[in-house]
């Protein structure tokens, strides 16, 4: 029928629509970020029950509409239901959310955000909540158009010297480019490598504790200093 598409996408989030509806904010394979009514999912009766949970996987069927398009069918694919359960992978898990939600345009298809965001889940589910966050933030920034350099100095290019993070000029600076940039911080080298380190690796690596704070805080700092906007749920994880 004219208008119906299928896909399949993530929660991001929901608001209340109305006495009984809500809006529902989906990542998905093929149509990218998706803003769509969900009639009646308040009802105690509903239809749709408990298929459209934030960070659930499910496969939809949507109308288009001129503004907003409406679900007209859900079924689950993958609950990540560990997730929910547990306070510090729905912490995590609402980071992840969130940031996929700042960085990403409506329409806008990005099947590597869809990936990334898809296996994130599936490691927290796993219980590999450690570097979970930070892993997924340096890897969608870099997918997104925000990629950080880490290697070489971003203000002058030279490979030696790095102890600090700049935003303003796109990652790792030496001592020199770091008072250049008025939004520089200290990062000591072992922090940003440990960033270097997560950017190539699978999901699950292990890091200390203050390790992880550090690079959270500093990819958060550099997030909102290109986006603009601020990311709430990350001051869940880490101290402003």
């Amino acid at each position: 029928m004219p208008g119906l598409y299928k896909d399949e996408g993530i929660v991001l989030g929901r608001i209340k629509l109305g006495e009984a509806d809500r809006i529902v904010t989906i990542f998905t394979r093929s149509n990218g970020k998706v803003r769509a009514v969900a009639k009646g999912v308040r009802k105690t009766k509903s239809r749709f029950g408990g298929r459209l949970e934030p960070f659930t996987l499910v496969d939809l069927m949507f109308y288009r509409g001129r503004s907003l398009d409406t679900i007209t069918a859900a079924s689950v694919i993958e609950s990540f239901s560990p997730v929910r359960d547990d306070y510090a992978a729905f912490t995590a898990a609402s980071a992840l959310a969130e940031v996929t939600d700042k960085v990403t345009e409506e329409r806008e298809r990005g099947f590597q955000t869809y990936s990334l965001l898809r296996a994130g889940l599936q490691a927290l589910a796993r219980g590999k909540v450690e570097t979970i966050v930070p892993a997924f933030m340096v890897k969608l920034l870099s997918v997104s158009g925000y990629h950080p350099s880490l290697v070489v100095c971003a203000g002058c290019g030279e490979g030696g010297g790095l102890v600090g993070f700049g935003p303003g000029l796109g990652g790792a600076v030496c001592g020199s480019c770091r008072f250049e940039d008025e939004s520089a911080f200290r990062l000591s080298p072992d922090r940003l490598q440990l960033l270097a380190h997560l950017l190539s690796s699978d999901f699950g690596q292990t890091a200390e504790p203050q390790a992880t704070i550090d690079v959270t805080h500093a990819l958060r700092r550099y997030a909102e200093y290109h986006l603009e906007r601020p990311l709430r749920s990350l001051s869940m994880l880490v101290a402003t």
